[in-house]
């Protein structure tokens, strides 16, 4: 019997090669649109799992805003794990990490950095179940200038050989240290917030920096350290949270400390000072919800194909019935047909996902790959998509096996009321989804468009900041000196337009930034719960970059506070209450315990790291100290060759004067641009799923025109002979089409407008749901429903109405 329904089956569909080709395709399309998705989706999900993650928690600090805490701080204090330890028998151990965006090394001649390290406690292996390849676990940490190199890296150092017990220097601040390594650890997964290639440790700190011993004692007075701590697998997390919160252990009212799962990182943090740009939970939703709708579309695109070929074949199954075939049998062979279709649209569709996945990577920006692995986690989802092909194949199904045998033999099968209903209903559940998908593809661009059109304040076009570490035993002073002969080179390039010196920029990281509360202000005021954000320059750095001055200016060489100077913006002077100019310039403020830094100027605001975060209230200081230099180019450089000649020329100037040295350089305008990078993968994605579902719901629309065409295939010909022109006969089949279209335009405004909005949350500073957005995608959806119908409708209306009245 299988094998007959399986004959019939081919049978059929090889006859229909057009109805069987839009039918594959377009299950494909929303099954390789679906599992594409899905991958990202579980690549996103999938952060910080290990075993025994779900008993790790990160701590985090909470600041006071006027009467409610906030989450403030991903950093703590290295006494936040000690003290959580101690206080809470919940608590079974703690891991503190100092992080390292990059250090040098050095191994015999080679000078070289390395990104992503730390400083951690020996507790590493214990709460971190990553393997360690090399090594006791109870040792590999414990000692002073110890270092646990990852796999690639111990590779990358000393190739096929045994590293352990083998030392090599690392540079930071200008101090050397000559570090042992203990052990060598598995590679960190590419799917963990906060990745390491080497561990140093923490014992390390109390000597390796020009800080001094004491300022690494046990303290509340800098938080500049990740905590986690691993939890009693009995501990009622929630419960626990309270009792942090409650239980003041830094004994300060103005901030708290709190904890979050590890598990949870990646998707739903995003406070100051994260280790690395998180994911984001609404993209994953969004993302997730146009999954599932691709999916869907395609399965009510094939129900109304299937429902339009049933009218043809009503004759078939009228023959079948009168045969002696059973109802059953009949929706058996129609189920086996649909299951079938499927089938080849799934091979289908892995085969689109194997071919296009590596442009999918590439507009991701992730590295997604279609292992067995990655499918296996896919169960649930192909089990949903199983269901759905039942689902989908059972309505034409029964509708078929219902056909009346006489009627169906004398071609008088009419479609029901119900029936009708049903395939509008399908119609304008596509183009709801299509409606909304459009809207949200045009917000979405809207807002991308609109965070890098807006002027930030300042002009970091043609700007590059120059870092390197120096590997050197001089003293500070004379390292400094050098710095000033390299900068009086540097000028004499015909290029080189300004040059400053700078801490930090606009578009550079939280790392570079301190935050601070505790300020007193020139009227005596002390202000112990504003929030305020500090990094140091040299004058010629607001020039450089084009920040304007409201009142006062830049920073004075010659003046009596030399070494404490500070400029402050508009937003430090609302957060403060300070109304006017007076009230601070040439005056000063105390913080840090030092009560006279001279406020010199105040600036206008500027997004230091773009719309997505608010504005920062700043006090930039002078300070000699050389971090970044700052090189603004002319016009003559502004070219790919022109800005590769540039870097050739100052490279070597730095190298001769560097001879040891790392040498690194970043475009400003670059690095700024790149934090919107994720927001660009995502609306690039949301163009292209919206694009296939436009896709998807045409070829629904498609069939639907099909079956009315078929339906009123004789009407068409009595209103013609009757003196119907083309016209007429258009409009007649494309007004339901419109009227449908108009009830999903008005259904998908409220639900839009709510998902955009939500959406749009996650931005400090957004782009306005205008009017014309929602107009735009609904005038859009009507011209391309118009488009997929008018072609059917038009061989309608000029075909020969004799045809169609033949057997009347």
């Amino acid at each position: 019997m299988l094998r007959n329904y399986l004959k019939i089956a081919l049978r059929y569909l090889s006859k229909n090669k057009l109805y069987s080709f839009i039918n594959i395709f377009g299950l494909a399309i929303g099954i390789a649109s679906f599992v594409l998705i899905m991958l990202y989706i579980n690549y996103e999900q999938s952060y910080d799992k290990f075993k025994g993650s779900e008993n790790i928690y990160r701590v985090y600090m909470d600041y006071l805003e006027g009467d409610t805490f906030v989450p403030g701080d991903a950093m703590t204090y290295n006494l936040s794990g000690p003290t959580l330890k101690s206080e809470f028998p919940e608590v079974l151990d703690y891991v503190r990490f100092f992080y390292f965006e990059k250090m040098t090394f050095q191994l015999g001649d080679r000078i070289f950095e390395q990104p992503l390290g730390s400083l951690a406690d020996p507790s590493y292996f214990d709460i971190f179940n990553y393997p360690l390849l090399k090594g006791e676990k109870e040792k590999v940490l414990s000692q002073p200038y110890s270092i646990v190199l990852s796999k690639s890296f111990a590779q990358k150092l000393f190739g096929n050989e045994n590293p352990l017990q083998k030392t090599i220097s690392a540079f930071r601040d200008g101090e050397e240290a000559v570090l042992t390594v203990t052990g060598v650890m598995a590679d960190i997964p590419k799917t963990t917030h906060y990745r390491n290639t080497f561990l140093i440790s923490y014992e390390t700190e109390k000597t390796w920096t020009d800080w001094g011993p004491k300022a690494h004692e046990l303290n509340w007075n800098a938080n500049n350290y990740y905590t986690f701590i691993k939890l009693d697998p009995i501990t009622n997390a929630d419960v626990l949270r309270q009792k942090i919160i409650e239980s003041d252990i830094e004994e300060d009212t103005e901030e708290q400390h709190n904890i979050e799962p590890i598990e949870d990182i990646h998707l739903y943090s995003n406070k100051p000072y994260e280790v690395s740009a998180n994911g984001s939970i609404t993209r994953v939703k969004f993302l997730m919800a146009i999954a599932f709708i691709i999916l869907i579309l395609s399965w009510l695109n094939y129900v109304n194909l299937s429902v339009t070929k049933s009218m043809e074949r009503a004759k078939e199954t009228g023959i079948r019935k009168v045969s002696g075939a059973q109802k059953s049998q009949l929706i058996i062979q129609s189920l086996f047909e649909s299951i079938l279709l499927n089938l080849v649209a799934i091979m289908l569709s892995l085969l689109l996902v194997a071919i296009v996945l590596p442009l999918y990577n590439g507009i991701t920006g992730k590295g997604l790959n279609l292992q067995l692995g990655s499918l296996s986690a896919f169960l649930p989802y192909f089990l949903f998509i199983l269901f759905g092909m039942v689902a989908a194949g059972l309505y034409p199904a029964l509708l078929l096996s219902s056909y009346s045998p006489i009627k169906a033999l004398k071609g008088k099968i009419q479609t029901s009321s119900q029936g009708l209903a049903i395939r509008k209903g399908l119609i304008v559940t596509q183009f709801l989804a299509t409606i909304v998908l459009l809207i949200g593809t045009i917000v979405v661009t809207k807002q991308i468009s609109f965070l890098e059109s807006q002027p930030i304040g300042t002009d970091i076009n043609q700007v590059i900041a120059l870092k390197g570490e120096v590997v050197t035993t001089k003293s500070d002073s004379l390292l400094i000196n050098e710095y000033k002969v390299l900068e009086e080179e540097l000028k004499k390039l015909p290029f080189v337009e300004k040059i400053a010196i700078a801490q930090s920029y606009p578009g550079d990281s939280f790392d570079n930034l301190s935050s601070s509360r505790g300020i007193l202000l020139p009227n005596g005021t002390k202000e112990d719960d504003k929030l305020f954000y500090t990094y140091h320059v040299q004058p010629d750095y607001f020039d450089l970059v084009d920040i304007e001055f409201l009142a006062g200016g830049t920073f004075l060489p010659s003046s009596n506070f030399d070494g404490k100077q500070v400029v402050v913006n508009e937003t430090f002077l609302k957060n403060m209450g300070i109304s006017s100019y007076d009230e601070i310039l040439n005056k000063t403020v105390g913080f840090w315990g030092e009560n006279e830094w001279r406020v010199t100027g105040v600036i206008k605001d500027y997004y230091h790291f773009g719309l997505k975060s608010p504005l920062l209230p700043m006090v930039i200081r002078y300070e000699r100290d050389v971090n970044n230099i700052l090189i603004k180019l002319d016009a003559s450089a502004a070219s790919v060759t022109g800005f590769e000649s540039s870097i050739t020329q100052i490279k070597s100037e730095w190298t001769k004067i560097f001879p040891k040295s790392t040498f690194n350089y970043t475009f400003l305008d670059q690095k700024f641009e790149a934090q919107y990078q994720e927001d660009k993968s995502f609306g690039a994605a949301f163009q292209v799923f919206t694009l296939l579902a436009i896709l998807i719901a045409a070829m629904g629309l498609f069939g639907l025109t099909s079956y009315t065409v078929v339906q009123r295939k004789k009407e068409i010909g009595i209103r013609k002979v009757n003196g119907a022109t083309i016209p007429q006969v258009l409009t007649l089949l494309n007004k339901d089409f419109v009227k449908w279209i108009g009830v999903a335009f008005i259904i998908a405004i409220p639900i839009s407008w709510f998902a955009m909005n939500q959406w749009l949350q996650g931005f400090a500073y957004r782009t306005a749901l205008s009017w014309w957005v929602f107009a735009l995608a609904g005038i859009s959806a009507l011209l391309i429903a118009l488009l997929t119908v008018s072609w059917q409708s038009f061989n309608a209306a000029v075909a020969n109405p004799v045809e169609s009245l033949r057997d009347e």
